[in-house]
C-alpha cells in the first residue's frame, strides 16, 4: 500500500467511491473504487483501492461499516482554488463592463473601493464574496482588498469563520491621480503593509504583499513593498501585462526598466511565492524571467474578454514551465465561478485555435488541473492542498452529476471521465443557480472542523467537504 504512509493517525472519516483528481505527471486521474481516510487533523491518512477495505480498517483502526459510500454518479473531486479575485468589487460584479481598463479603473473600482473605511458595508460585502465563493467550489482564494488595513482584516476574519483558506492582501498604491482620496502616502503604505501582516501572522494566517499594479506606485513604495516581503518571507500579488494601454503606461512611468516584469523584478517583487495576474503580453524574455525567479501567473479569462484587454497565450506560458493557475478575476470578470474560469479558458484557447488553426488546443484536462493542483502550486500551497495526497489536507467537492431537478440528463455516458465532464459543459437550466444553500460547522475534534455546503453553482448538486485546522 504505497499511499499510505500515516499508519498512526487516528481517522475521522473514510470514504469510498470514484476520485478525480491531477498529479504533475498526469492531468486528469481516475481512481474508481477507492478508499480515502481522513485522520482527525484533516490530513489524507490513505488512499487505496476499495478491495483493500479490510486490511486498511485494521491498520487505521475503523470500523468498515462506518465507511461514507458515494452513490453511482457521485465523484469526488479536489476543492477549487481561485488565483485572483478582488473581495470588494464583489458588489458591482455583472455590471460596468463597458470601459477598457483603465478608464474603468478610474470609473467604477476606485471609487467603490474607497467605501470599504466603513466596516459595516465591507463586512456585508466580504460576507456574501466568501459565500458565494464557497458555494461556487472554492475552497482556496487568493483575494485583493483594499487599501483600508481593519477592512483587510475583516475579510481573512470572515474567510476562517466560514472555513474557507484564503490568502488575503491589503492592497498598497502611492500613486492615484483619477481619485484623490483612494490612495496613501508612501509612509502610509509602508505602516499599515507591516501592520497588517503582523496582526495576519499573529492569528497564524497568510498576509499576502500586495501593491496594486506599477502604475499605481512609485518605484520607492515598490522598493520597500518588496524589501518587506523578501526580510520576512511573504507571498506577493499583483498585476502585469494586462492591456495594451497599461503596459505603454508602464514604460513611460519606469523608463529606465527593460520591460514590465523587470520593474518587478528590480525591486524584489519577483519571487518563488509572486503570483501575478493576466500576462497577456508578455514577452519569452519576461516568461524566461518568471521561469528563472519561480514566479506565477493567474490566467483570468473572463476578465480579459470582458474588458476587451486581450488573450493569454497558455500554452506558451505552459511550454516556458512557468507555473500557472486560474482566477476569476471578479469584477473584470463577471463570474465569482471557478467553474466559468475553466470554460472561458477553454474558450480562449479555441479561439487562438480559430486564428491559428496550427495552434494546440488546450484540453479539458489540463485546464481541470490549472484550476486545482496548478492554481495550489501558483500559490505555493501544494503541499497542502491540490489533489487527493497523502498528507495533504482533505479539500474536496462531493459531486452528483444526476441530481433530481438537475439540468444534466444522464442518457448515454456511464464512464466516469464523461460524467465529469458534464459538470462544466451542461449548465444551462440557470435556475439551478438560485437553489437554497445550508451550511454548518461541524467540529471534528479539538482542531479541526469541517464544513460542509450543499450547492448547485451549475445546476448539479455538490458537497462540500472542507477540513481548517484551528
Amino acid at each position: 500500500m504505497a499511499n499510505s504512509n500515516r499508519p498512526n493517525a487516528d481517522i475521522s472519516h473514510v470514504y469510498r467511491g470514484t476520485f478525480i483528481h491531477s498529479t504533475q505527471q498526469t492531468a486528469l486521474q481516475i481512481l474508481e473504487d477507492t478508499l480515502l481516510g481522513v485522520d482527525t487533523d484533516g490530513k489524507i491518512a490513505f488512499i487505496e483501492k476499495g478491495a483493500e477495505l479490510n486490511q486498511l480498517s485494521q491498520i487505521f483502526g475503523f470500523n468498515p461499516s462506518e465507511v461514507t459510500q458515494l452513490a453511482q454518479h457521485e465523484l469526488f473531486m479536489p476543492g477549487l482554488v481561485d488565483t485572483h479575485i478582488h473581495a470588494p468589487q464583489y458588489c458591482y460584479a455583472g455590471t460596468a463592463l463597458d470601459m477598457p481598463l483603465l478608464q474603468w479603473l478610474n470609473t467604477y473600482t476606485f471609487p467603490v473601493e474607497s467605501r470599504f473605511k466603513d466596516l459595516e458595508f465591507a463586512h456585508r460585502v466580504y460576507t456574501q464574496v466568501v459565500q458565494r465563493t464557497l458555494r461556487n467550489g472554492t475552497t482556496t482564494a487568493c483575494y485583493f482588498a483594499t487599501i483600508h488595513t481593519d477592512a483587510s482584516l475583516l475579510l481573512g476574519q470572515i474567510a476562517n469563520d466560514f472555513g474557507q483558506r484564503a490568502l488575503v492582501g491589503k492592497v498598497c498604491m502611492d500613486r492615484n491621480n483619477s481619485v484623490k482620496h483612494y490612495k496613501e502616502t508612501n509612509q502610509e503604505s509602508q505602516e499599515e503593509t507591516c501592520r497588517y501582516y503582523l496582526m495576519v501572522q499573529k492569528n497564524t494566517k497568510t498576509p499576502v504583499v500586495t501593491p496594486r499594479f506599477a502604475p499605481s506606485c512609485t518605484g520607492a513604495l515598490l522598493g520597500q513593498l518588496g524589501a518587506i516581503a523578501k526580510n520576512n518571507n511573504l507571498h506577493i500579488q499583483s498585476h502585469i501585462s494586462e492591456n495594451v494601454e497599461e503596459v505603454k503606461l508602464v514604460k513611460e512611468l519606469f523608463p529606465e526598466s527593460e520591460s514590465y516584469t523587470d520593474v518587478y523584478h528590480k525591486y524584489n517583487l519577483l519571487t518563488d511565492k509572486t503570483v501575478m495576474a493576466h500576462g497577456c503580453y508578455l514577452t519569452d524574455a519576461e516568461l524566461a524571467l518568471f521561469r528563472e525567479t519561480g514566479a506565477s501567473l493567474s490566467h483570468c479569462p473572463n476578465s480579459n474578454i470582458s474588458l476587451c484587454s486581450g488573450m493569454l497565450d497558455v500554452r506558451n506560458v505552459l511550454k516556458h514551465k512557468v507555473k500557472l493557475g486560474l482566477g476569476t478575476d471578479v469584477a473584470g470578470g463577471y463570474s465569482a465561478s471557478m467553474l466559468d474560469a475553466v470554460r472561458r479558458a477553454l474558450d480562449t484557447s479555441k479561439v487562438l485555435t480559430i486564428q491559428d488553426p496550427e495552434y494546440e488546443t488546450l484540453t479539458f484536462e489540463e485546464v481541470f488541473r490549472l484550476a486545482t493542483l496548478g492554481g495550489s502550486h501558483a500559490l505555493s500551497l501544494d503541499d497542502q492542498t491540490g489533489n487527493f495526497e497523502v498528507g495533504k489536507d482533505f479539500d474536496a467537492l462531493r459531486v452528483n452529476v444526476a441530481a433530481a431537478g438537475g439540468p444534466i440528463d444522464m442518457i448515454q455516458f456511464s464512464d466516469s471521465e464523461a460524467q465529469f465532464q458534464l459538470t462544466k459543459d451542461l449548465r444551462q437550466d440557470e435556475t439551478g443557480l438560485n437553489r437554497p444553500v445550508s451550511a454548518r460547522l461541524k467540529p471534528a475534534d479539538d482542531v479541526a472542523a469541517t464544513q460542509l455546503v450543499e450547492f448547485s453553482e451549475a445546476g448539479f448538486r455538490l458537497h462540500l467537504h472542507c477540513y481548517v485546522l484551528g
